[in-house]
């Protein structure tokens, strides 16, 4: 049983590429990642960030990264390589464009304008980063302006700098950021992803924060390395025994629908309305996830 009507997109783990890397551009066509971000903006040095558009417009055009979601991530819009990297994005295929230190509701006006004036299509969808005090504190206003962010992505390793937060375990400096940033998010109705993880020598380390992050309520992770994108996809996955259960709710309130019943108990707990939308979803989810595993 599938509900394909429901609107959702897997993006259990988010790869970043610098954009300046041709062979990681290549490879990532072959990697499985529900998200490529293709970056122009921190993995890239100031001389080389034309020799990023070029390649990243390259690669791009050249295509073959489907099922994959390609966003390209561009430099913030106070910098001095934003409008040259949107216009070289322009006729682009894209499926968003994410867009740094995003601090105020105004700077999606900002994004806008600087959109429509590089010739972008309006209809490609915007991604916002939430990392500095001033984006965490007015996310919720900027997720609600007139130009809702299809995604937002906290930025954990500015926000960690500028809040002054040590690499702790468990990231408790970081604990009200994310939340909040969840909690926007999900008033907006778009889908938020967790910051990266910089310890490629802790594997542990590196599920637990996945752990946690989808404890929080994120739909997945941002990667710096192919290595991460396994236990990113793992986690961020339904479940067997989640999937089990929400065929078993499902069916159940379908029943109790048809039988008219009052009230719907599954493995001894209340089933209500939200608890089937939340079943239909994890269905949903598992299956466009299948799907997408299949046209790999």
């Amino acid at each position: 049983m599938t509900d394909d009507h429901i609107d959702v997109r897997p993006r259990r783990s988010a790869l970043y590429l610098p954009g300046v890397n041709e062979r990681a551009l290549a490879k990532a066509r072959n990697l499985p990642a529900d998200v490529l971000i293709f970056d122009l903006e921190d993995a890239v040095a100031p001389s080389r960030k034309a020799q990023a558009r070029d390649r990243v417009g390259d690669q791009l055009n050249r295509g073959n990264y489907a099922p994959r979601e390609c966003i390209v991530r561009v430099n913030g819009l106070d910098t001095d390589w934003c409008k040259a990297d949107l216009a070289a994005l322009c006729g682009v295929p894209v499926d968003g464009i994410l867009f740094p230190k995003v601090g105020r509701a105004a700077d999606m006006d900002r994004i806008g304008k600087a959109m429509t004036a590089a010739g972008i299509d309006d209809a490609v969808p915007v991604w916002v980063m939430a990392e500095t005090p001033a984006g965490i504190v007015n996310i919720g206003d900027i997720c609600q302006g007139a130009r809702v962010p299809a995604c937002v992505v906290a930025g954990t390793s500015d926000l960690s700098h500028e809040l002054r937060v040590p690499p702790t375990p468990g990231r408790l400096g970081l604990l009200a950021a994310l939340g909040h940033c969840v909690i926007a998010a999900r008033a907006a109705g778009a889908d938020v992803l967790d910051g990266v993880h910089l310890d490629l020598d802790d594997p542990r380390g590196f599920e637990k924060a996945c752990e946690q992050g989808r404890n929080l309520g994120f739909d997945g992770k941002t990667l710096i390395h192919p290595d991460q994108l396994a236990v990113a996809n793992r986690v961020f996955a339904p479940s067997a025994e989640a999937l089990d259960r929400a065929r078993r709710v499902v069916d159940a309130w379908a029943g109790a629908e048809a039988a008219e019943a009052g009230v719907v108990v599954v493995d001894g707990r209340l089933v209500e309305r939200l608890h089937v939308e939340e079943a239909r979803r994890l269905l949903a989810l598992a299956h466009r996830i299948e799907a997408a595993e299949a046209d790999r």
